[in-house]
Parts: structure tokens; sequence; C-alpha cells
């Protein structure tokens, strides 16, 4: 009986200690004082690029983190769910269907875009749906206070803070008007979700009006899209990856991206297609990926699976890339 009655009371103090404890997070983002001081060290920085004043005074007038900019970081669906949650809720037939019905919409579109950048259409077409619906969702918040707040929060502070500076220059340079700059709450905008810095890269004005319109304009999102794999190393002779079955006993140090070897290297120790054929007699390499442990899917991913990595690194988001451009065009290579 004193055992438990020491047990609760050690509940209780540790009880009052973690509701003692405050919410760190919580608390910086409310910090107005600390956040109009940090704004000033932005602007002090952005006055250095080459920003005008008056563009400055225009963003930061009245700007406020926004906490549910915080709540959506921390609970991102990428690394949250497991591979099989996220892929049930990224690809079904309607997203299916309707890839493939854009694929022929657009076919002379991507015609165009495979001459120029030698990028796959299903490629593009699957990014399009896995990140907005095919456009339909690309997101409501302010791009500026997405980007100050995550900046502010300091988890990412010099990757998000450098974003911020992209996005003043694409206002100050009249690329985007502000009343157009929304998109999710990691400042990603646009039909394929571009960060601020990937658009200044890489938007392409593909219909020739004079600006790419990366939201309205499937013609420039996808463009972009294709300008943007190409330059990072898109490999044209290869796919993204396929899943693959494992032997018995196999061992598990082989496992993961840092692990490569040839197809063929991979078949003799035991590696076959999922349907248990034989892998292709093709000169590239791979690495063994399980997302999900030793009770989940095996998939064998090549080069470009690692360009989809630098469009997002989540192996659920370029996995589903990958399946879903493969059901578009039923292969699964």
């Amino acid at each position: 009986m004193d055992m438990a009655k020491r047990l609760v009371g050690s509940c209780l103090v540790c009880l009052v200690i973690v509701m003692l404890i405050p919410d760190v997070h919580a608390a910086h983002a409310g910090d107005a004082e600390g956040f109009a001081q940090w704004l000033e060290g932005v602007r002090s920085d952005a006055l250095a690029a080459g920003i005008s004043a008056e563009t400055l005074d225009q963003v930061f007038s009245g700007l406020q983190p926004r906490s549910e900019v915080l709540a959506a970081d921390r609970s991102q669906p990428e690394f949250k769910r497991t591979l099989e949650e996220y892929l049930d809720r990224r690809i079904n037939e309607q997203r299916v269907t309707e890839g493939r019905e854009l694929l022929k919409k657009h076919r002379r579109l991507f015609g165009r875009l495979a001459v120029r950048y030698k990028i796959p259409a299903r490629i593009l077409v699957a990014l399009w749906g896995i990140e907005t619906s095919y456009g339909r969702h690309q997101g409501k918040l302010p791009v500026i206070q997405s980007l100050a707040t995550l900046a502010f929060d300091g988890r990412r502070e010099d990757y998000f803070r450098r974003e911020l500076l992209e996005a003043l220059q694409i206002l100050d340079d009249g690329q985007i008007p502000i009343d157009r700059l929304q998109g999710s709450w990691a400042g990603a905008m646009g039909q394929l979700q571009f960060m601020p810095s990937t658009y200044r890269r890489y938007a392409v004005d593909l219909s020739g009006d004079g600006r790419s319109d990366i939201f309205d304009d499937p013609a420039d999102a996808l463009a972009s899209a294709a300008n943007y794999l190409a330059g990072s190393g898109w490999a044209t002779d290869q796919t993204w990856g396929r899943e693959v079955r494992l032997p018995q006993a196999f061992d598990r140090h082989l496992l993961g991206l840092e692990q490569q070897k040839t197809l063929r290297d991979w078949q003799k120790l035991g590696v076959r297609k999922s349907d248990g054929k034989r892998l292709p007699r093709a000169a590239m390499q791979g690495s063994l990926i399980q997302p999900d442990g030793p009770d989940g899917r095996t998939f064998l991913v090549y080069q470009n699976y690692r360009m989809l990595l630098t469009w997002n690194r989540s192996h659920n988001f370029a996995i589903a890339v990958g399946l879903l451009a493969d059901r578009i065009v039923e292969k699964g290579r």
C-alpha cells in the first residue's frame, strides 16, 4: 500500500513537472518581440541582397508567425505514416484514370517535353498527381508567412531563411504578385509544388507569354518540373525502380541506399522481380530498400529514384510517384 502511494505521488510529481515545462516551440512562435527583432535581421540581409525597401515594407507590415504551419511541420504524412498507409491515400483508381486521361489530353505537350528534356511523361504526370492531385490542391497559405514562421522556429532555420530570401526576390523582380504567392505550409507553390529557390532556378516559360506561370498554366508547370529533373541528373535510359522478392535468410546488411550493386550481382544473391522472374539484363546499379522494415515490401531502386528524393526526401513519396507512374501506363519493369 505504501509502495502504491509512493508511486501515485511520484506520478503526480512528474505530471506537475511536465505541466510546468514550457512548450518551447509554442512560446517561440508566440514571441512577437523576438519575431520582430528576428525580422529586422532578415530585412538587413534582404537589403544587402538588393531587394528593395518598398517590397520589404509591403511584405513585412503586420507579418506574424502562423501556428498551423508549425503544427503541419510536426505531422508530415511522408514521415508519420507507413508506406502502405501513405500509398492507400495517394494512389487509387480515380487518380490513375485521371492521369491516363491527362496523358492523352496533353500528348503534344508531353511530346515536346520529351524531346527537350528527355523526361518520361508518366513520371511528370505522377508527380503532378501526387503533389497536388493534378493542380487542384496547391495550397492557400501565404508563402512569405509560412517561410518566415518556419525560419523563426529554428528547426531548419538556415534552409527556410534562404527560401524566404528567394521568395522576397521573386516578389521584388515582379515574377509573381504577392496575392498569388500562395502555397503549402512549407512554402511550396504551384501545380508541382516548387520551393522559391527551385522556381528561380528552373521555372520555364514554355507558353511564351513572358512569365513562368506554375499556378494556372500546366505547360509552364510541367516544363519547369522536367527542367528540374533534367538539371538534377535524370538518367534517360533507366526507370526509377521496381518491387522485388528476397531469398530466405537474406543478409540485411545489404539493404540501404549506401549499398549499390549491379543487377547481375543482385541476381546472383537471389533477388528476383516481385513475380519471381529474373531481373533485367541491364548494365545498371541499384540499391535495396525496405521502408516499412523486414515485414514490409522490398524495392530495388536506381539512380532516378535518388533524383525523386531530391524533390522530396521521403521514401514514401518517391515510391508513390514511381508506382503511380507505372500504374498510369501499366508498367512494371
